[in-house]
């Protein structure tokens, strides 16, 4: 068993992971699922959410069949707790300073932001790509090129603002970004931006309107709870493929992160700036190298009893 040292470093890596989960999720063009698979958790938060679900779903309808929790236990039991608990407030709390800190610097400075993202994404594609385990065959090849012509396409459809969005719109998106959550490669902000209902979702954080971001909450359950199942199983079951796909759209989604945009989106020259755009991308490029080197040295250090600090 892991030494008290050892568990409050990991709960304490596991809520900077997921400040930077939660982070990201507030700026357009960058997924919370790339930074989840940067940073060495997307897997295991998947198939905790899964049983979480599970676990959740049983609680509720069990009982009305007369069969107690033992079912929801079972589920219960088999869910991360160390991992998800502190991941969950993590991402909270980066979400809530992002909606107030970092989405200004975004659009005070969004060129020098879309390129700072696109290093790290860019460096982060390898992430996937060594996930789908062995060399590449012409099947993963064949799966992760339209994958990224999918999400560049995705990445280039026009924004819109909705004012007052009706609550079955606000629960809607809601479902549809946190799917995205779920997907590396695929932003759930941009998904909002899509939609129209970007702005209004990041006011109701920053004004802490209760009605809208209950709504938008249960959205977010129902989305995630239909999903999380299906994503675990191509996990389990078709590994190779599912990663390369990730890879793919991963890849397309770059478009969003070209650094020279205009205001509907659209692609432009390289500014004046380039010489400081090209050096806060390669901050992005270094920040995420820095991570994965980081990680790949904590994998393998040892602690106490010989317990890794991020093993559950």
């Amino acid at each position: 068993m892991p030494s008290l040292p050892s568990r409050l470093l990991r709960g304490l890596i596991d809520l900077i992971r997921g400040a930077l989960i939660g982070i990201v999720e507030i700026i357009p063009g960058v997924s919370g699922g790339t930074i989840a698979l940067i940073v060495g958790v997307y897997e295991r938060l998947i198939d905790s959410a899964s049983e979480l679900v599970r676990g959740i779903v049983h609680l509720v309808i069990d009982p009305l069949r007369a069969r107690g929790h033992a079912k929801s236990r079972e589920h219960f039991g088999q869910v991360a707790w160390p991992l998800l608990i502190p991941l969950g407030i993590g991402m909270i709390a980066g979400l809530i300073a992002a909606a107030a800190v970092v989405a200004p610097i975004v659009e005070h400075h969004p060129v020098q932001s879309r390129a700072f993202f696109a290093g790290m994404i860019l460096i982060a594609l390898w992430v996937p790509a060594r996930m789908v385990g062995g060399r590449w065959t012409w099947r993963e090849w064949a799966l992760a090129v339209p994958s990224a012509a999918l999400a560049f396409w995705f990445t280039g459809l026009p924004t819109g603002n909705v004012a007052e969005p009706s609550a079955l719109l606000v629960a809607l998106s809601g479902a549809l970004a946190v799917c995205a959550l779920a997907i590396p490669g695929l932003s759930g902000s941009f998904i909002l931006l899509v939609m129209g209902l970007y702005e209004s979702t990041l006011a109701a954080v920053n004004s802490r309107d209760v009605g809208y971001l209950a709504t938008f909450i249960v959205g977010m359950a129902i989305g995630f709870a239909l999903f999380v199942r299906v994503l675990q199983w191509l996990l389990r079951h078709h590994h190779r493929v599912s990663l390369a796909i990730m890879t793919g759209l991963m890849a397309g989604s770059m478009r969003a992160l070209w650094p020279w945009q205009d205001e509907n989106g659209d692609a432009l020259a390289p500014g004046s700036d380039i010489d400081v755009t090209v050096l806060w991308f390669a901050i992005g490029v270094i920040v995420v190298a820095a991570t994965l080197v980081a990680e790949s040295w904590l994998v393998r250090r040892r602690l106490a009893g010989g317990v890794d600090v991020l093993d559950d």
